[in-house]
């Protein structure tokens, strides 16, 4: 047995899964970067293959479910440690159970997938109302630091509503963007300090939203357990209604 060491993408990771199957068998699935070498374990570094990753996506779908492929995908999306092995094993036995897999639901190679799966599921679907746009000189521009992974997760939701717009959704923790020039999306590299350029109506805006944010509640009514529940603290140096930077 061996390990399999891939450059972080979905596909790399899917080219892994084939070489367990139709090559050496795998011990594990890692990160070439997070990698703990050992002189006792052998190790082969891959390069992701766009057939063979295809080849296993499309027999996840069809062998096991659409709904298998959806929650590999958003585990891969994760934060989790070991998510790499946490798909592995997953599809393992799913590919021996097919689309019954996830009646399984407690079974340790099964409940690990469901739950990572569930956390960034829900954790986009908060996103999709906590994103916070400002005006830049030719394009929306909105930046998070997410947990996980999410914002290809986004991209679709906002490229509808906001079609008509060119954006940028900027993950300032993973260096990441999504890009919308009002046909398309893509995603790309973008420094976390990259400079923008908004408009001058744009901190006039932010004043008046931080002010009726501020000033709307009634203090004897306001719940900041509550409140932060539905927003996290780790969250609000993004949302302009929580930032003490902008002046009264």
């Amino acid at each position: 047995m061996v390990d399999y060491l891939y450059n972080g993408s979905f596909e790399g990771l899917l080219t892994a899964i084939y070489y367990n199957y139709y090559g050496e068998k795998a011990e594990g699935i890692y990160h070439k970067d997070h990698y703990q070498y050992s002189l006792t374990t052998e190790y082969k570094s891959l390069e992701g293959d766009p057939e063979l990753a295809a080849k296993v996506y499309e027999a996840i779908e069809r062998k096991i479910s659409a709904e298998a492929l959806r929650q590999v995908y958003y585990v891969y999306l994760s934060n989790h440690p070991n998510k790499e092995n946490l798909i592995l094993r997953y599809l393992e036995l799913g590919f021996k159970l097919g689309a019954k897999i996830n009646d399984y639901y407690t079974h340790p190679a099964v409940l690990p997938v469901l739950k990572t799966a569930k956390k960034v599921s829900f954790e986009a679907h908060r996103f999709l109302g906590l994103l916070r746009f400002a005006e830049a000189r030719n394009f929306l521009y909105a930046a998070l630091e997410p947990d996980n992974n999410i914002i290809v997760l986004l991209a679709d939701h906002f490229a509808d509503r906001l079609a008509n717009e060119n954006f940028i959704i900027h993950d300032k923790r993973r260096n990441i963007a999504i890009i919308y020039n009002r046909k398309e999306w893509f995603l790309t590299d973008l420094p976390k300090d990259v400079k923008i350029d908004f408009t001058g109506n744009e901190a006039f805006y932010q004043q008046l939203w931080q002010k009726y944010f501020n000033h709307m509640g009634i203090d004897s009514r306001k719940n900041k357990k509550l409140q932060a529940h539905f927003v996290p603290h780790r969250y609000r140096k993004n949302l302009i209604e929580f930032r003490p930077d902008i002046p009264e």
